[in-house]
């Protein structure tokens, strides 16, 4: 019986990782500017929460996530504004479907992305991507018209260098095109 029921439970862990999830809304604030964020933005306001949501597929908390920014960030102007998205991840998953899953969101934005330039975005993040289980964090900064800088943990792990590519990337859950409008909302706040 236990042998019929391992193809059922592999199949439901690959599609969780590779599914997109519902968001709900989260349960606790957070209460202090993650330490990276400090050193991201030494010279502006501390950053402080915008907004927070949870992502939810099949009843299982995938993550809780936080909308981070030194100044209240715009609905119409987040590729212009510096902000942070810091994702706690509630369960494990692979660093390679997370990129993977990424780049297939990112491509939903209905602008081209050429064959080489994806093969590149992928692998880049594939390699800042690690496995995660639960609790960790890996914290994504946007350094408007420049890069996506990420942490995991806190620490720093590396730098996408392409202003489309950070675009892109945050509009995964800030953007009029996210597949998770409701999320958008809740980590926008008013701004929505």
């Amino acid at each position: 019986m236990a042998i019929a029921r391992r193809p059922l439970l592999v199949g439901a862990a690959c599609a969780l990782a590779l599914a997109r999830p519902a968001a709900t809304r989260a349960q606790a604030p957070a209460t202090a500017t993650p330490p990276e964020l400090r050193s991201e933005w030494p010279d502006t306001t501390p950053a402080q929460p915008q907004g927070r949501a949870r992502m939810r597929f099949l009843g299982l908390t995938v993550y809780d996530i936080c909308l981070w920014a030194p100044a209240t960030v715009g609905a119409d102007a987040i590729d212009r504004q510096p902000l942070a998205l810091e994702i706690v991840y509630r369960l494990g998953l692979r660093g390679e479907r997370i990129a993977e899953r990424s780049l297939a969101e990112m491509k939903r934005a209905g602008t081209a992305i050429d064959e080489a330039t994806a093969t590149r975005w992928l692998a880049e993040m594939k390699r800042l991507f690690p496995d995660v289980a639960d609790g960790d964090r890996i914290t994504g900064v946007q350094q408007p018209g420049q890069s996506a800088r990420f942490h995991v943990n806190g620490r720093f792990v590396g730098e996408l260098r392409d202003a489309r590519f950070a675009a892109l990337f945050f509009g995964i859950w800030l953007a009029p095109w996210t597949s998770e409008p409701q999320l958008r909302r809740q980590l926008l706040g008013a701004a929505a």
